[in-house]
């Protein structure tokens, strides 16, 4: 999903002191470009003698963890699913110590299994993951025995430099080494990104593709990212590179791959579709194939070769197992397992020994939860214990109260009651003159990454908000900008939420108490968004007045889809996010009157 990346972490170099480690220089080294030839299959296969004319290959497949070591909190870390009687049931899912069991239980009695994923397995983490620049996440991927990741649009959250040192190891240049004798070794799996040149040479920034190999059976992996990735980064994590066309991509190095022998052929897409329901059981090949999906992933994968035999995408946060049609209109399955752990997919491809290729009509693919009623992954386990005592001291730190839940990402509606806490606690920090006089704030609904959730996380306490839990909501540390920008411009950038690359998925901006206006989904594009009944502190917007707006770096350099933003002038860069949002926390609850959650009346909804 879109965010908001920002490397300076003033938190970390605390944790750093805290903890009084070790600083060691970090080795990068550069990544070869090329295919690579990898198979750790899991379990045994067939010995000598014969064998059978077709194999089937488990593929195992996950997306959009980001950094959820634990299982993540309130409503953001349920699954819906439908009953046989017509009700949607929501269940507790998600935690490495869980994936962990899920896929080493699925594994079993499969000798060919492959476990891949489609991107953003680390960026926007919680602070366990997020305070040590996701070293915890790679580790428990590798425990986990992952074999391949596409990259996301969150692995170029701190540049292509950072991204080269979780393959590759090394401690972190800045704040070395987190434990003492212990150095950061990378990811034993590769990281693909077929669509990602370096502007200087033109060739690829990683590994395109990799080829899984056992007894004899040859998978491809080509690895995408959305080519759209520079228009939800901040410049500094994608300075340098190019992002291309993902079926372009694809397609060519199909092609590459099928001239080498490898017939069968999956991509991994960080890109992906809405479907019809939320709930993960819903069949999206209904009434026809793949007619319960739409967005960007439908067009893509129309167009992708067939060649290509199973697409895993991601980036949505979406559930879905459809078959759409390939360009030779036979059906192709495009599969999605929500986001954070909660769900993974277990895909059946027959592969038939004497073609190479896979026996396309006998694609079999179901998502399944990852519940906590399950035993935990004492490895994982131990990890996550590991993490924990060195971020403790910062983690456990209370920052504020509250009274109930407070839902962020696990709010489904245009307005939500976290969004209006964060745009307050923005515009209240920044609103004073030497601060940059902000008279309204902005928030980027993405880069909202949990909820507030009322419940004791750990021995803090019910009702009590710590320094990791408002990490985890805000994790990217942005630096806010309070710019000029007229009444006219302030107009178009609302109408932006709900027209041109935002018209198919519309990004409702977060928006600080005073500002109102009606949203009108009856209507299409710009038109949604209801001009004349937008008001600040119930005044009509002069459209040649200058207002001071406040908003995170990111979204002031027009990211999201919001070019208008990006005109501001007379530019102040004022506090991170998280340091407002955690000084408003304070000033607004105590133990005895803890924060309430808020009122959601500043946007009307038409539906």
């Amino acid at each position: 999903m879109s965010a908001t990346p920002q490397k300076n972490r003033a938190s970390r170099r605390v944790l750093a002191a805290a903890a009084g480690l070790a600083t060691v220089g970090a080795l990068v080294a550069a990544m070869p470009a090329g295919a690579h030839d990898r198979g750790h299959g899991h379990g045994g296969g067939p010995g000598h003698g014969h064998k059978p004319r077709t194999v089937d290959v488990q593929l195992l497949s996950f997306n959009d963890l980001h950094g959820n070591l634990e299982p993540p909190a309130g409503s953001a870390g349920n699954v819906s699913e439908t009953q046989p009687d017509g009700t949607v049931k929501a269940i507790p899912a998600g935690g490495v110590e869980y994936l962990a069991t899920s896929l080493r239980t699925a594994r079993k009695g499969n000798p060919y299994s492959v476990t891949a994923a489609g991107g953003d397995m680390v960026g926007a983490s919680p602070l366990l993951s997020g305070l040590f620049h996701d070293e915890p996440t790679i580790e428990a991927l590798n425990g986990l025995d992952l074999d391949v990741t596409a990259v996301g649009n969150h692995e170029f959250d701190e540049g292509a430099t950072e991204l080269a040192r979780l393959q590759n190891g090394g401690c972190h240049p800045v704040e070395g080494c987190y434990e003492k004798g212990k150095k950061f070794n990378g990811a034993d799996f590769p990281y693909l990104a077929a669509n990602v040149t370096k502007e200087k040479t033109g060739k690829p920034l990683l590994k395109p593709y990799t080829v899984w190999k056992k007894n004899g059976v040859k998978i491809g992996f080509i690895g995408v990212t959305l080519e759209g990735t520079p228009d939800i980064v901040t410049a500094n994590g994608v300075k340098g590179l190019k992002f291309h066309d993902e079926v372009e991509t694809i397609n060519k190095y199909a092609r590459e791959l099928d001239r080498k022998g490898v017939k069968s052929i999956v991509a991994l897409i960080h890109e992906g579709g809405a479907p019809a329901s939320t709930s993960y059981n819903y069949d999206c090949d209904s009434p026809g194939a793949g007619d319960g999906i739409s967005g960007p992933i439908v067009d893509i994968a129309k167009g992708i070769t067939p060649k290509v035999d199973a697409l895993v995408t991601g980036h949505t946060h979406q559930a879905y197992v459809c078959t759409v049609p390939d360009p030779s209109g036979k059906p192709r399955m495009v599969t999605s397992a929500s986001s954070f752990g909660k769900l993974y997919t277990d895909t059946t491809l027959t592969y038939d020994r004497r073609t190479n290729d896979i026996v396309r009509t006998s694609v079999k693919s179901a998502n399944h939860i990852v519940t906590r009623d399950q035993p935990k992954a004492p490895d994982m386990t131990r990890l996550i214990d590991r993490w924990n005592k060195l971020a403790a001291p910062i983690a456990n730190k209370p920052q504020g109260w509250i009274s109930a839940d407070i839902n962020g990402r696990g709010s489904t509606a245009p307005e939500k009651p976290l969004g209006n806490v964060i745009a307050d606690a923005q515009l209240e920090g920044l609103a004073p003159a030497d601060k940059g006089g902000a008279e309204v704030a902005f928030m980027n609904p993405g880069g909202i990454r949990a909820d507030l959730v009322h419940k004791a996380s750990g021995s803090e306490g019910d009702g009590v908000v710590t320094y990791g839990e408002a990490f985890t909501v805000q994790p990217f540390t942005n630096m806010m900008n309070v710019v000029d920008l007229t009444g006219a411009q302030l107009v178009t950038a609302l109408q932006q939420q709900v027209s041109g690359p935002n018209e198919a998925s519309p990004k409702i901006l977060q928006v600080s108490k005073g500002l109102t206006y009606t949203l009108d989904l009856t209507k299409s594009g710009a038109d949604r968004v209801v001009a004349g009944t937008i008001k600040l502190n119930g005044e009509a917007i002069d459209p040649a007045r200058t207002y001071r707006v406040a908003m995170n770096e990111f979204l002031a350099g027009g990211g999201d889809g919001f070019p208008a933003l990006g005109q501001g002038t007379n530019k102040l860069v004022g506090a991170s996010d998280l340091d407002l949002f955690n000084a408003y926390l304070a000033a607004h609850s105590t133990a005895t009157a803890p924060l309430a959650p808020p009122a959601t009346d500043r946007i009307t909804v038409i539906q």
